[in-house]
């Protein structure tokens, strides 16, 4: 019998060698992210492997798995210990190396194989891990999947017939990177600078981009767990900064930043302004839909107003459906839908047939962004982005609140914007005229000025965003109106960054 994980252990102990420790917590909504080592040990990530195994045998899916890890210096003794689990419950592992997190997506089409599970933490902070696993492809699991696996783990209540089985699938990313690049090279000649933050795009990211054309530009490419300039976050305005910087100096007509897993890409044009990701969406909505009439998007609901109210869209018959944040969510909206791109603000771009595969890439994205500039010879970057109607938005903004706190702290801000709506009391010095509560609440203004708040999914955080299209000052006056209802309750602590 394998011990019944156990929330804490003191590290440095007997108990911490011999026992699975794991934090409820780390279960997500459709992932899992923990602290290594103070919230799940390694044989709390066996355990984890166990509990996925027994769930994919539970669920009738064939017992074949992809597995790949990030750039950390831990990402792999975790991936080892997941593999172990996997194993003891009868699944044959398949395993493709340090990797993207598209790469083990990929891998599923490519190996025909039915699960995933990649290890990574993403952006997040050095000293967090996680995982992201799904047992049907392109989609992820979601709140039920992420449910049933968390009741398996803490209850230990793992079958273990044996009969696992390991594969390491050698160079792997060279299948990947043939596949994405069985295409024809664009004809503009785009100098890019590609940013990695150290993280693992860095191995592939610049390479991809010099095979489609590009004369590339590499900022901080070279792998370094330790992350030494910032994390690999393209919603960080440090590391937008440090791209903006150097398109500058090398007179780039694109900056392109990826983050630590690869499924992300953040944009800067050729004058040095950072483009946030929802309204590159809308660029790539508007270039797309030229090609594919009557198109049908998905964005999530901290995303840009201009999907629904740009007047080149309209004309083009693109429709657009706003739906939850979270990539496991977009993910499946998407397929559900058909849709041909999903976007989220924090950078996640679903490209579905005949583009890609439906799952979020970075690198798919890049190319996206490439192919568009392409298409458009005589209009730059910053062209194409002043083409756009003016809006005034923030960045994802984090205040942070506990785990065990945050979702209350929504529903209680939910329930007072909805008292609010009632009973015609103004926000901002406006009345409030839609809420959309598919995911938090979002409250938009008379004006078109709207707010977000929701609970993040992968932190012990809140997540604010702000968008006027009337003016920086309404952007502010709905800021300091949202706030000042967080700030009622205590539990709600500083941001990671504001406006």
């Amino acid at each position: 019998m394998f011990p019944t994980p156990k929330p804490f252990l003191k590290p440095n102990t007997y108990e911490f060698e011999s026992s699975p420790m794991v934090k409820a917590t780390g279960f997500r909504e459709y992932d899992a992210r923990w602290l290594f080592p103070d919230e799940i040990n390694l044989m709390g990530v066996q355990a984890l492997g166990m509990g996925l195994g027994t769930l994919i045998h539970e669920l009738g899916i064939r017992p074949e798995i992809v597995v790949g890890h990030d750039f950390r210096s831990y990402s792999a003794s975790i991936k080892i210990a997941l593999a172990n689990g996997l194993m003891a419950a009868g699944i044959k592992v398949r395993d493709i190396g340090l990797a993207l997190s598209p790469m083990a997506y990929f891998a599923q089409f490519e190996l025909d194989c039915p699960c995933v599970a990649m290890v990574t933490a993403s952006h997040n902070d050095n000293g967090w891990t996680g995982v992201k696993m799904g047992v049907q492809r392109p989609m992820t699991f979601g709140p039920e999947e992420m449910t049933r696996l968390k009741e398996i783990v803490l209850a230990a209540a793992f079958k273990l017939p044996g009969g696992g089985a390991y594969a390491f699938e050698e160079n792997f990313p060279a299948r990947y990177l043939a596949k994405l690049l069985d295409r024809p090279k664009i004809t503009r000649k785009l100098k890019v600078v590609a940013a990695c933050g150290n993280g693992t795009a860095g191995a592939f990211a610049p390479e991809a981009l010099e095979r489609l054309g590009c004369e590339v530009i590499p900022l901080d490419a070279e792998l370094d767990h330790t992350f030494p300039k910032y994390n690999p976050n393209p919603e960080d305005m440090q590391m937008l900064h440090a791209i903006r910087d150097a398109v500058l100096e090398h007179g780039a007509d694109v900056g392109l930043g990826f983050d630590g897993d690869g499924d992300r890409c953040g944009v800067v044009d050729n004058e040095g302004d950072e483009i946030f990701a929802d309204k590159v969406g809308v660029m790539l909505a508007r270039d797309l839909s030229a090609i594919h009439p009557n198109a049908q998007f998905v964005v999530d609901v901290k995303s840009t107003g201009l999907f629904m109210t740009d007047p080149v869209l309209i004309a083009q018959g693109a429709k657009t459906d706003y739906w939850k944040t979270g990539h496991s969510y977009i993910k499946r909206r998407v397929n559900e839908l058909n849709a041909l791109v999903g976007f989220e603000k924090s950078g996640h771009y679903f490209f579905n047939k005949p583009i890609g595969y439906g799952y979020d890439d970075g690198l798919i994205s890049a190319l996206a962004i490439c192919d568009m500039l392409d298409r458009n010879p005589d209009k730059s970057m910053a062209d194409l982005n002043r083409a756009l109607p003016k809006t005034w938005g923030s960045p994802t903004m984090s205040p942070h609140c506990a785990d065990d706190v945050k979702y209350d702290v929504v529903a209680e801000t939910t329930a007072t914007f909805e008292r609010m709506k009632a009973e015609g009391e103004p926000v901002g010095g406006q009345k409030i005229v839609d809420l959309v509560t598919v995911n938090g609440v979002r409250i938009t203004a008379e004006d078109g000025t709207w707010g977000l708040v929701r609970a993040s999914s992968n932190k012990p955080e809140l997540v604010v965003v702000i968008e006027s299209p009337v003016s920086e000052a309404r952007l502010h006056e709905m800021f300091k109106a949202v706030d000042g209802i967080l700030r009622r309750r205590p539990e709600v602590g500083a941001y990671n960054q504001t406006i």
